[in-house]
């Protein structure tokens, strides 16, 4: 986390006025807040005391109450008699509501109470201003065309409550010193972070992506961090990417590079939602939901029936809308009582022929069963993505287990419903395709053999000859050269590991040995405690990999390049810092949910999948305008999984903005690479 202690000296502000909370009391005569970010710390204004608790308590140090506070040693009989005074007058109040709040009451009592019930003057003007504070920030959201969510941060609360501590007079920064001097501050901030951190990323957009250029950029952020810190490159397996890893490999031998597991297990995913038997389902879905949302009557209706809840969850691809959705509607029970309600008989719409196909699915069972199946097969991989998408934990250690766990758990789903045995076979061949040469490598191989959650409770692991060439390469590439610490590991250290020897006969052992005083394995030890601490995915830098363009939503928006790389630097380690915190305290969001319903246009709108709005725009725009709004409409669109298939930018260049974001299949810029490369570091 930031330090502040650690900033660069800046120019002091002017002083500001002396903070006070926006009460009459008289104890604010005698004291003022000196922590803007406590509101009970407040110090005498006659002597050093600092009281840490409220203005009543201020005023017992100065009346001079015995036993309650220190007195204030400066304080004259007039200031002590006009506090104590308070002190009394409080007392009487108090006394005055309590006797009140016990007397009996009736109807007729309560009525009068209110009617005599006169709001204080400062009450009323407190709720004006706030009202008028409020109104000046719509206002501004509304003028400026900026998206309500925006507010929904704790930048945005910091900045309003910083304004309202300062008080009157408070200036907004100039333009240059955004520019310049705050945002080098906040870069400098952000680089104390500690743990893993977005380091860079570079803008590109004018070059061609070759392998050669993806090449050279990771191997320079590899000198910058230092070789001996880098274990792993996590890209996807397009073509340039393949070609810069085999340059890689010859420049720095010991550096692994594997494929994104987040971008593979999509893969497997589309190519089951492909599946006539998924696909026949999730098309019916989405004509349903498409009617529901198409006229405003169903709308209100299913949300009277669902109490305001929504069916369609936007995704982060199209794919994570598409189970979000199903399992929304599933959970649904009262979308099949609506159906059969009076009030969706009496809408017109519902007597179309899209309305009665859509009440005909609704009562279907066999739809329903569908569905079910669906999230049944579905639900093991999701569990999977969930893991290795989630940018909470490392997931090398656990995935390649994890991804055989789920196929045994898809055989359990299927169960003996008719065409299992058939079904469950084309279901494995989709992921054994895609899982091969991706998430079988030998690091995967290796993670999955020092793990002990997974090797000490299947010793055929042990035996498995896959399994132990993976391990082996691993600890070559590891220890590339050093025969010495190669030899010892495997000769020596490996048998205690898979014997139990020691340390590894106690049942912590299956938490992991990283922590053990007693040591007996240094060489395997270091190689364990840098593999199971690796990720398995970049989708967390992929979806950042958009800024560059987003922060150029305005023709004459074109920063330097050094200054747009600082804004992406820190606007990617502040969304991480918030969700490391969330994640501590147990709140984590759904890394599959998307926040914009922009997300899951194809499950509210016919074509909604489609760029809609690009007639439109051509009407009333230039052709160059046309080109850079449909690339800013990207950014709101889910991410699209697609094979891994490489096409050179240049070649097509009218094709190129046709495309959608972070889709690589032909005529399509590799995911992560259409305007800029991004890397990411660790502190493991």
């Amino acid at each position: 986390m930031s330090s502040a202690a650690s900033r660069p000296s800046v120019d002091q502000p002017a002083p500001a006025p002396a903070l006070k909370r926006n009460f009459d009391d008289v104890g604010w005569e005698y004291g003022v807040l000196i922590d803007p970010n406590d509101l009970n710390v407040i110090k005498c204004k006659l002597c050093p005391k600092v009281v840490k608790a409220d203005i009543y308590r201020l005023k017992l140090h100065i009346a001079g109450k015995k036993g309650e506070v220190r007195p204030c040693p400066n304080a004259t009989p007039e200031d002590k008699e006009k506090c104590r005074k308070a002190i009394a007058e409080s007392g009487r109040a108090k006394r005055a509501r309590k006797e009140k709040d016990q007397e009996p009451m009736d109807s007729s009592s309560l009525a009068k109470g209110k009617k005599l019930h006169q709001q204080k003057i400062s009450e009323h003007v407190m709720k004006e201003r706030l009202h008028r504070f409020k109104r000046y920030v719509g206002k501004w959201l509304y003028v400026r065309r900026v998206p309500f969510n925006s507010i929904n941060n704790i930048e945005f609360d910091q900045m309003i409550e910083a304004a309202g501590r300062f008080g009157p007079g408070a200036k907004k920064p100039y333009q240059h010193e955004l520019r310049e001097k705050l945002l080098q501050e906040e870069v400098q901030d952000t680089k104390e972070i500690i743990g893993t951190c977005f380091l860079e990323s570079k803008e590109v957009s004018a070059e061609s992506h070759t392998g050669e250029l993806i090449f050279q950029y990771v191997n320079s952020c590899i000198d910058k961090v230092g070789a001996d810190n880098v274990d792993q490159v996590v890209t996807d397996n397009a073509s340039n990417n393949m070609a810069a890893k085999d340059l890689l490999s010859v420049e720095r031998p010991k550096i692994f590079w594997t494929s994104c597991a987040t971008h593979t297990i999509n893969l497997m995913l589309k190519g089951m939602g492909k599946m006539k038997k998924f696909k026949t389902t999730i098309n019916q879905a989405k004509s349903l939901t498409i009617f529901i949302y198409a006229h405003h009557r169903t709308l209100a209706l299913m949300r009277k029936f669902t109490k305001k809840r929504e069916i369609v969850w936007p995704g982060v691809t199209r794919f994570a809308s598409n189970f979000l959705t199903m399992q929304s509607l599933y959970e649904k029970e009262q979308l099949r009582k609506m159906s059969q309600s009076d009030e969706w008989e009496k809408i017109n719409h519902v007597k179309s022929a899209k309305g009665v196909q859509a009440t005909a699915t609704l009562v279907r069972p066999n739809f329903w069963s569908s569905v079910a199946l669906c999230l049944r097969v579905f639900e093991p991989l999701v569990k999977v993505l969930r893991m290795v998408d989630g940018d909470v934990k490392p997931s090398m250690a656990f995935l390649y287990g994890e991804i055989l766990k789920a196929k045994e758990d898809i055989k359990v789903a299927i169960g003996n419903i008719p065409g299992a045995a058939g079904l469950y076979s084309s279901i494995m061949e989709i992921i054994n395709v895609k899982m091969k040469n991706r998430l079988d490598c030998p690091l995967h191989m290796a993670a999955y053999f020092l793990n002990p959650y997974y090797s000490y409770n299947d010793d055929s692991i042990f035996q498995s000859e896959e399994v132990m060439d993976g391990f082996l390469i691993t600890v070559e590439t590891f220890y590339l050269g050093d025969y010495d610490k190669q030899s010892q590991l495997l000769n020596d250290e490996v048998h205690k590991f898979k014997d139990r020897v020691g340390h590894f006969a106690k049942q912590v052992a299956i938490a992991g040995y990283k922590d053990f005083d007693m040591n007996p394995v240094p060489v395997l030890q270091k190689m364990a405690i840098r593999i199971l601490s690796l990720t398995s995915s970049a989708s967390g830098c992929e979806r950042n990999w958009s800024w560059h363009e987003g922060i150029h939503t305005k023709k004459r928006n074109k920063l330097t390049s050094e200054r747009l790389e600082q804004l992406v630097f820190v606007q990617f380690n502040a969304i991480h810092a918030q969700k490391k915190e969330k994640a501590k305290k147990n709140k984590m969001v759904d890394p599959l949910l998307a926040t914009e319903a922009t997300c899951a246009q194809g499950w509210i709108v016919e074509g909604g999948e489609e760029d809609e709005n690009s007639y439109l725009i051509a009407e009333t725009c230039s052709a160059e305008e046309v080109t850079r709004l449909r690339r800013s409409a990207r950014l709101n669109q889910p991410r699209e999984i697609e094979e891994d298939i490489y096409s050179e930018p240049e070649d097509d260049p009218i094709n190129e903005e046709e495309i959608e974001f972070e889709s690589d299949q032909e005529d399509v810029v590799t995911a992560g690479y259409e305007a800029e490369k991004g890397v990411g570091t660790s502190d493991n």
